[in-house]
Protein backbone atom coordinates (compact mmCIF):
# COMPACT_ATOMS: atom_id res chain seq x y z
CA UNK A 1 0.00 0.00 0.00
CA UNK A 2 1.23 3.30 -1.14
CA UNK A 3 0.58 5.34 2.33
CA UNK A 4 2.96 8.25 0.67
CA UNK A 5 1.16 9.24 -1.85
CA UNK A 6 -0.58 12.76 -1.84
CA UNK A 7 -4.55 12.53 -0.81
CA UNK A 8 -6.67 12.47 -3.88
CA UNK A 9 -9.80 14.90 -3.39
CA UNK A 10 -11.99 11.74 -3.44
CA UNK A 11 -9.91 10.29 -0.87
CA UNK A 12 -9.93 13.33 1.04
CA UNK A 13 -13.76 13.35 0.72
CA UNK A 14 -13.99 9.65 2.14
CA UNK A 15 -11.67 10.49 4.70
CA UNK A 16 -14.23 13.97 6.28
CA UNK A 17 -17.22 12.14 5.49
CA UNK A 18 -15.73 9.56 7.83
CA UNK A 19 -14.90 12.12 10.36
CA UNK A 20 -18.21 13.33 10.44
CA UNK A 21 -19.48 9.89 11.13
CA UNK A 22 -17.26 8.82 13.86
CA UNK A 23 -16.75 9.96 17.74
CA UNK A 24 -13.88 11.64 18.44
CA UNK A 25 -12.51 8.56 20.83
CA UNK A 26 -13.04 6.50 17.66
CA UNK A 27 -10.71 8.02 15.37
CA UNK A 28 -7.95 4.93 16.18
CA UNK A 29 -6.41 2.30 13.80
CA UNK A 30 -7.83 -0.52 15.19
CA UNK A 31 -11.72 0.55 14.47
CA UNK A 32 -12.98 -1.86 12.45
CA UNK A 33 -14.86 1.06 10.38
CA UNK A 34 -11.21 2.90 9.81
CA UNK A 35 -9.79 -0.88 8.82
CA UNK A 36 -12.42 -1.24 6.01
CA UNK A 37 -12.43 2.12 4.94
CA UNK A 38 -8.84 2.14 4.81
CA UNK A 39 -8.38 -0.79 2.58
CA UNK A 40 -10.93 0.28 0.04
CA UNK A 41 -8.94 3.30 -0.18
CA UNK A 42 -5.35 1.10 -0.51
CA UNK A 43 -4.62 2.97 2.58
CA UNK A 44 -2.99 1.66 5.84
CA UNK A 45 -5.78 1.69 9.04
CA UNK A 46 -2.98 3.61 10.76
CA UNK A 47 -2.48 6.36 7.67
CA UNK A 48 -6.30 7.33 7.66
CA UNK A 49 -6.48 7.31 11.17
CA UNK A 50 -3.57 10.16 11.41
CA UNK A 51 -5.79 11.73 8.90
CA UNK A 52 -8.77 11.51 11.00
CA UNK A 53 -6.82 13.04 13.48
CA UNK A 54 -5.63 15.31 11.35
CA UNK A 55 -8.85 16.86 10.26
CA UNK A 56 -10.06 17.02 14.23
CA UNK A 57 -6.94 19.40 14.77
CA UNK A 58 -9.03 21.64 12.31
CA UNK A 59 -12.23 21.59 14.77
CA UNK A 60 -12.62 24.15 17.21
CA UNK A 61 -14.94 22.32 19.56
CA UNK A 62 -12.24 19.49 19.68
CA UNK A 63 -9.57 21.79 20.44
CA UNK A 64 -11.17 23.73 22.64
CA UNK A 65 -11.28 20.61 24.94
CA UNK A 66 -7.24 19.80 24.18
CA UNK A 67 -7.91 16.97 22.70
CA UNK A 68 -6.57 17.94 19.65
CA UNK A 69 -3.66 15.85 19.21
CA UNK A 70 -1.65 15.99 16.15
CA UNK A 71 -1.42 19.10 14.17
CA UNK A 72 -0.19 17.72 10.94
CA UNK A 73 -3.36 19.10 8.64
CA UNK A 74 -2.44 19.95 5.26
CA UNK A 75 -2.99 22.70 3.02
CA UNK A 76 -5.55 20.11 1.57
CA UNK A 77 -7.27 19.43 4.50
CA UNK A 78 -7.63 23.00 5.73
CA UNK A 79 -8.93 24.13 2.35
CA UNK A 80 -11.75 21.50 2.69
CA UNK A 81 -12.58 21.77 6.32
CA UNK A 82 -13.34 26.08 5.13
CA UNK A 83 -15.58 24.15 1.47
CA UNK A 84 -17.32 22.23 4.05
CA UNK A 85 -18.18 25.28 6.84
CA UNK A 86 -18.94 27.28 3.72
CA UNK A 87 -21.80 25.30 1.81
CA UNK A 88 -22.61 21.44 3.59
CA UNK A 89 -25.20 20.76 0.77
CA UNK A 90 -22.51 20.99 -1.87
CA UNK A 91 -20.44 19.41 0.42
CA UNK A 92 -22.54 16.44 1.61
CA UNK A 93 -23.21 16.08 -1.99
CA UNK A 94 -19.51 15.55 -3.02
CA UNK A 95 -18.71 13.76 -0.13
CA UNK A 96 -22.02 10.96 -1.11
CA UNK A 97 -20.51 10.94 -4.58
CA UNK A 98 -16.88 9.94 -3.20
CA UNK A 99 -18.60 7.35 -0.81
CA UNK A 100 -19.91 5.90 -3.53
CA UNK A 101 -17.46 5.96 -5.80
CA UNK A 102 -15.23 4.50 -2.70
CA UNK A 103 -17.51 1.21 -2.65
CA UNK A 104 -20.62 2.63 -0.33
CA UNK A 105 -23.92 2.05 -1.36
CA UNK A 106 -26.25 5.49 -1.56
CA UNK A 107 -28.67 6.47 0.73
CA UNK A 108 -32.06 5.34 -0.31
CA UNK A 109 -33.43 5.40 2.86
CA UNK A 110 -37.44 7.32 2.28
CA UNK A 111 -38.15 10.26 4.45
CA UNK A 112 -41.24 12.85 4.48
CA UNK A 113 -41.20 14.50 1.30
CA UNK A 114 -38.48 17.49 1.64
CA UNK A 115 -36.29 19.09 -0.98
CA UNK A 116 -32.60 17.93 -2.54
CA UNK A 117 -29.36 19.89 -1.60
CA UNK A 118 -30.02 22.46 -4.15
CA UNK A 119 -33.63 22.69 -3.22
CA UNK A 120 -35.16 20.03 -5.76
CA UNK A 121 -37.25 17.13 -4.74
CA UNK A 122 -35.75 13.86 -4.75
CA UNK A 123 -38.44 11.50 -6.85
CA UNK A 124 -38.48 8.23 -5.26
CA UNK A 125 -40.95 5.44 -4.04
CA UNK A 126 -41.26 8.17 -1.14
CA UNK A 127 -39.76 11.34 -1.90
CA UNK A 128 -36.19 11.30 -0.08
CA UNK A 129 -33.87 14.09 1.63
CA UNK A 130 -31.04 13.52 -0.40
CA UNK A 131 -27.94 13.91 2.24
CA UNK A 132 -30.04 13.38 5.36
CA UNK A 133 -28.56 10.38 6.49
CA UNK A 134 -25.17 11.36 6.76
CA UNK A 135 -26.37 14.34 8.72
CA UNK A 136 -28.23 11.83 10.97
CA UNK A 137 -24.96 10.00 11.60
CA UNK A 138 -23.14 13.23 11.88
CA UNK A 139 -25.05 14.31 14.58
CA UNK A 140 -25.50 11.26 16.30
CA UNK A 141 -21.73 10.82 16.40
CA UNK A 142 -21.48 13.99 18.09
CA UNK A 143 -23.37 13.08 21.01
CA UNK A 144 -21.79 10.10 21.32
CA UNK A 145 -25.04 7.86 19.51
CA UNK A 146 -27.05 9.02 23.00
CA UNK A 147 -30.12 11.42 23.68
CA UNK A 148 -29.01 14.88 24.20
CA UNK A 149 -31.60 15.17 26.71
CA UNK A 150 -32.25 11.80 28.40
CA UNK A 151 -28.56 9.55 27.62
CA UNK A 152 -30.82 7.33 25.54
CA UNK A 153 -28.99 4.85 23.21
CA UNK A 154 -31.05 2.73 21.44
CA UNK A 155 -31.03 3.89 17.99
CA UNK A 156 -33.73 3.16 17.03
CA UNK A 157 -35.21 5.83 19.01
CA UNK A 158 -32.91 8.23 18.26
CA UNK A 159 -33.81 11.49 15.66
CA UNK A 160 -31.30 13.88 14.87
CA UNK A 161 -33.60 16.69 14.92
CA UNK A 162 -33.36 20.11 13.11
CA UNK A 163 -33.49 23.26 15.15
CA UNK A 164 -34.43 25.61 12.19
CA UNK A 165 -37.22 23.45 10.43
CA UNK A 166 -35.71 21.68 7.02
CA UNK A 167 -38.38 23.66 4.73
CA UNK A 168 -37.25 26.99 6.38
CA UNK A 169 -33.46 27.26 6.09
CA UNK A 170 -32.21 25.24 3.21
CA UNK A 171 -28.87 26.05 3.24
CA UNK A 172 -29.08 24.99 7.43
CA UNK A 173 -30.50 21.47 6.24
CA UNK A 174 -27.46 19.74 6.20
CA UNK A 175 -25.13 21.66 9.01
CA UNK A 176 -24.84 19.55 12.03
CA UNK A 177 -24.96 22.54 14.16
CA UNK A 178 -28.37 23.20 13.10
CA UNK A 179 -29.05 19.61 14.61
CA UNK A 180 -29.41 18.09 18.21
CA UNK A 181 -29.86 14.16 19.17
CA UNK A 182 -32.71 13.55 20.62
CA UNK A 183 -35.05 9.97 21.33
CA UNK A 184 -38.18 10.22 19.00
CA UNK A 185 -40.76 11.70 21.72
CA UNK A 186 -39.09 15.00 22.67
CA UNK A 187 -37.94 15.53 19.00
CA UNK A 188 -41.85 15.37 18.18
CA UNK A 189 -42.52 17.79 21.28
CA UNK A 190 -39.29 20.16 19.85
CA UNK A 191 -40.60 19.51 16.33
CA UNK A 192 -44.00 21.12 18.02
CA UNK A 193 -42.26 23.66 19.57
CA UNK A 194 -43.94 22.28 22.92
CA UNK A 195 -40.40 22.71 24.33
CA UNK A 196 -37.18 24.82 23.35
CA UNK A 197 -33.74 25.49 24.93
CA UNK A 198 -32.56 28.37 25.98
CA UNK A 199 -29.10 30.11 25.32
CA UNK A 200 -27.48 27.80 27.90
CA UNK A 201 -29.07 24.74 26.04
CA UNK A 202 -31.42 24.48 29.45
CA UNK A 203 -34.84 22.67 28.40
CA UNK A 204 -38.02 25.42 28.96
CA UNK A 205 -41.66 23.74 28.56
CA UNK A 206 -43.93 25.48 26.68
CA UNK A 207 -47.07 26.67 28.88
CA UNK A 208 -49.24 24.33 26.06
CA UNK A 209 -47.94 21.29 28.60
CA UNK A 210 -49.15 23.05 31.38
CA UNK A 211 -52.66 22.16 31.27
CA UNK A 212 -51.52 18.73 30.55
CA UNK A 213 -53.17 16.72 33.57
CA UNK A 214 -51.30 13.73 33.03
CA UNK A 215 -48.88 11.62 35.24
CA UNK A 216 -46.55 10.47 32.04
CA UNK A 217 -46.16 14.42 30.82
CA UNK A 218 -45.29 15.32 34.18
CA UNK A 219 -42.33 13.01 34.54
CA UNK A 220 -41.54 13.16 30.89
CA UNK A 221 -41.56 16.84 30.68
CA UNK A 222 -41.94 18.88 33.55
CA UNK A 223 -39.40 17.50 36.08
CA UNK A 224 -36.77 17.53 33.24
CA UNK A 225 -37.62 21.72 33.20
CA UNK A 226 -34.09 23.32 33.32
CA UNK A 227 -32.53 20.19 32.46
CA UNK A 228 -28.96 21.23 30.13
CA UNK A 229 -28.33 19.50 27.10
CA UNK A 230 -25.15 17.36 27.19
CA UNK A 231 -22.64 19.50 24.94
CA UNK A 232 -21.28 17.18 22.45
CA UNK A 233 -17.60 16.57 21.25
CA UNK A 234 -18.12 18.50 18.22
CA UNK A 235 -20.98 20.71 16.05
CA UNK A 236 -22.17 22.07 18.81
CA UNK A 237 -25.80 24.05 18.36
CA UNK A 238 -25.65 27.21 16.78
CA UNK A 239 -27.18 29.99 19.13
CA UNK A 240 -28.81 31.84 16.37
CA UNK A 241 -30.37 28.57 15.55
CA UNK A 242 -31.51 27.97 19.15
CA UNK A 243 -33.24 31.64 19.05
CA UNK A 244 -35.05 31.47 15.74
CA UNK A 245 -36.20 28.07 17.37
CA UNK A 246 -37.43 29.77 20.53
CA UNK A 247 -38.83 33.04 18.28
CA UNK A 248 -40.80 31.26 15.53
CA UNK A 249 -41.28 27.59 16.88
CA UNK A 250 -41.74 27.57 20.34
CA UNK A 251 -45.12 27.94 21.93
CA UNK A 252 -45.11 30.82 24.21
Amino acid sequence: MADRRPWTRGELLVAFALYLKLPFGQLHHRNPEIIARAARLDRTPGALAMKLVNIASLDDSITRSGRSGLRNASSADRAMWAEMQSDWPAFTAAAEAALAENGEQPDTGASPAGDGPQGINIPTAATRRHGQTLFRQTVLSAYRNQCALTGLSDQRLLIASHIIPWSQAPELRLNPRNGIALNALHDKAFDQGLITFDDHFRLQISPALETEDSEFTELAFHTRAGTQLAIPDKFAPARETLAYHREHIFIE
